[in-house]
């Protein structure tokens, strides 16, 4: 399930102008897992990009168009609407990231024949921004991406990392609650699927159902041994969010007694908003 937007240069310059970069810290921590989620996607896509334009040297935050088309100019004005904006963005990195957005969608708008049949490079990322602002740099070169960090490895580690698809918000909402989050799925049905959160030392097990209402569940053993030991698959968030995207693509398919879909309902259970916590690293970082 993907989410369709306009990807003109003025709509991508226009989706960074309402980017609030530096965010509240409490609108930040709630979404958490899936910034998380779409940084790991970016940097699949990136190590992407970068292996096809012999770019590795300046993965993971760079501007591609220089490498797809050295020559390649901005119209004046968008050049000059461009410059202004950046001037309001903080860290190097990013600001590269937004002109490197910002010139590929006009490269596209000219002649989408001459790019790749690669992933859209800078999609997932945008959304991490819109999700919370800015990331920061640790002391040991992590991404810090507030209530959580983690190594970004290196282009050829992200190259092996499941792509991320379902970029729909009920899906990416889904993904954030509160505290320290592992998911769980039955065998190789992968269904149900189930998680278990930690908040301040407390255990919640829950369950997704078939309308995505999340519902406790005493399915989940005490102990990791006893739940593999029970036939349960650990899953990473990626892997969960999938099962997610699938679920709400199914629940926007299917008629409702009257006649009418099922979704509105199903994503409102699924989007509730929660506050999330975690401030360790959750499972499934890049290498």
């Amino acid at each position: 399930m993907t989410h369709h937007r306009e990807r003109t240069s003025s709509a991508t310059l226009n989706r960074f102008r309402a980017v609030e970069w530096v965010g509240d810290w409490g609108h930040v921590l709630a979404r958490v897992m899936s910034r998380r989620v779409l940084m790991r996607e970016y940097l699949r896509r990136a190590a992407l990009w970068a292996q096809a334009y012999s770019a590795e040297s300046a993965w993971p935050f760079f501007d591609v168009t220089e490498y797809v088309d050295p020559g390649f100019r901005l119209s004046p004005e968008k050049a000059a609407e461009l410059k202004a904006y950046l001037g309001h963005v903080p860290r190097s990195e990013i600001r590269e990231t937004c002109a490197g957005a910002v010139r590929l969608a006009e490269m596209r708008e000219r002649n989408p024949a001459a790019l790749p049949g690669l992933p859209d490079l800078y999609e997932p990322l945008i959304l991490f921004y819109e999700r919370g602002g800015e990331f920061l740099r640790d002391d040991a070169g992590g991404l810090d991406l507030a209530g959580v960090s983690f190594r970004p490895g290196t282009p050829q580690g992200n190259l092996g990392t499941p792509p991320f698809r379902a970029f729909d918000v009920t899906v990416l909402d889904a993904l954030d609650a509160e505290g320290r989050i592992s998911y769980y799925a039955v065998g190789a049905s992968r269904a149900p699927l189930m998680r278990r959160r930690v908040v301040r030392g407390e255990r919640h097990d829950e369950v997704f159902g078939r309308d995505l209402r999340r519902e406790p569940t005493d399915r989940l053993p005490e102990t990791e041994e006893a739940i593999v030991s029970a036939g349960l698959v650990p899953l990473d968030e990626i892997a969960a969010a999938g099962l997610i995207g699938a679920a709400v693509d199914r629940a926007s398919r299917r008629p409702e007694p009257g006649g009418g879909p099922a979704a509105t309902t199903a994503a409102a259970n699924a989007a509730a908003p929660a506050v999330a916590t975690a401030a360790t690293t959750p499972r499934g970082a890049p290498a």
